[in-house]
C-alpha cells in the first residue's frame, strides 16, 4: 500500500477507483479525494459524462482516467481494475458508488427489475471488491468504501423495496469484508448518505414541492446536502486517519436518521 510522509488526511501518491464516479455523489467524492492528493480512475458507462468528469478532476491538478464500465458485467469489472492498475501502477482505494433504482410499487416490480437493481447496487460491489482484493493483499493493504443509503436503516416504502434491500446488503457486505480481510490490512467501511441535491433529485423541489418540504422539516439541519459535503467522510475513510477503523457505518444525512 502506498504511503506518504504527509498528514493523516493526505492522499498524495494514492490512487482511487470509483464506480459511478462521473456525476452526483460519485464525482463529488472524486473531487474531494483529488483535492486531498489522490489520482482518480472513474468507472462508468456514459462517455460524454466521463469526459466532463475527467476534465473537472484534472482541474485540481491530479491525474484522472475514465474507464467505460458496465458494472453488471463480470468481465468489465475485472477489466476496470486491470486498466486502472496498468495506468497508475496500483490502486489503493475502491469506492463502490454505482447505483440504480426502480420507482414502482413493490407489487408492480418485475423479477428482471429487481435483479437489475440488486446487480448494480450489491452484486457489482461484491465483484469489485473481489477483483481488487489480490492487488490490495499483494501491496500490503487497501481501503474499501461502499456507498449505502439511510434507506438501509428505514424501509424503502412504496417505491424503494429493491433499492433499500440492496443498500441493507451493502452494510452487511462491508462488515463481512472488514472481518474477512482485516488480517491483510484492508479496511472496509460504508457511508450512508441522506438526502442530497444531485442531478437525480434536483427536480423534486419543483415537481414534488410537498415532498421536498416534508423532507426538509425532517432534517434537523433544515436543508438537503450538497455533493461536496460527502467529501470529508470519503477522505477520512480513504486516508491513514482511518487505519484502525473497519466495519464502520457512517451516516451523512444532516441528522435525518436520528430525528
Amino acid at each position: 500500500m502506498t504511503t506518504n510522509n504527509g498528514g493523516l488526511f493526505d492522499l498524495s501518491g494514492r490512487v482511487a477507483l470509483i464506480t459511478g464516479g462521473n456525476g452526483g455523489l460519485g464525482l463529488g467524492m472524486a473531487l474531494g479525494l483529488a483535492n486531498a492528493g489522490a489520482d482518480i480512475a472513474i468507472a462508468a458507462r456514459n462517455a460524454e459524462k466521463n469526459a466532463a468528469a475527467i476534465a473537472e478532476i484534472e482541474s485540481t491538478g491530479r491525474r484522472a482516467i475514465a474507464i467505460r464500465t458496465d458494472v453488471t458485467s463480470d468481465s468489465d469489472i475485472d477489466d476496470m481494475v486491470s486498466r486502472a492498475i496498468a495506468q497508475f501502477g496500483h490502486v489503493d482505494i475502491l469506492i463502490n458508488n454505482a447505483g440504480a433504482t426502480v420507482r414502482k410499487a413493490p407489487e408492480d416490480i418485475t423479477g428482471a427489475e429487481w435483479d437489475n437493481v440488486l446487480n448494480v447496487n450489491l452484486r457489482a460491489a461484491f465483484l469489485s471488491c473481489k477483483a481488487v482484493y489480490p492487488h490490495f493483499k499483494a501491496q500490503g493493504g487497501g481501503k474499501i468504501i461502499s456507498i449505502g443509503s439511510i434507506y438501509s436503516i428505514f424501509g424503502g416504502g412504496g417505491s424503494g423495496v429493491p433499492y433499500s434491500s440492496s443498500k441493507g446488503g451493502i452494510v452487511q457486505l462491508s462488515k463481512s469484508f472488514a472481518v474477512a480481510w482485516a488480517g491483510e490490512n484492508i479496511q472496509s467501511n460504508a457511508i450512508l448518505p441522506g438526502w442530497f441535491m444531485t442531478e437525480l433529485t434536483q427536480a423534486i423541489p419543483e415537481t414534488q414541492p410537498e415532498r421536498y418540504d416534508l423532507i426538509n422539516r425532517r432534517i434537523p439541519m433544515g436543508r438537503w446536502g450538497d455533493a461536496s459535503e460527502l467529501q470529508g467522510a470519503a477522505v477520512f475513510l480513504a486516508s491513514h486517519a482511518s487505519d484502525y477503523v473497519t466495519g464502520a457505518v457512517i451516516t451523512v444525512d444532516g441528522g435525518f436518521s436520528v430525528s
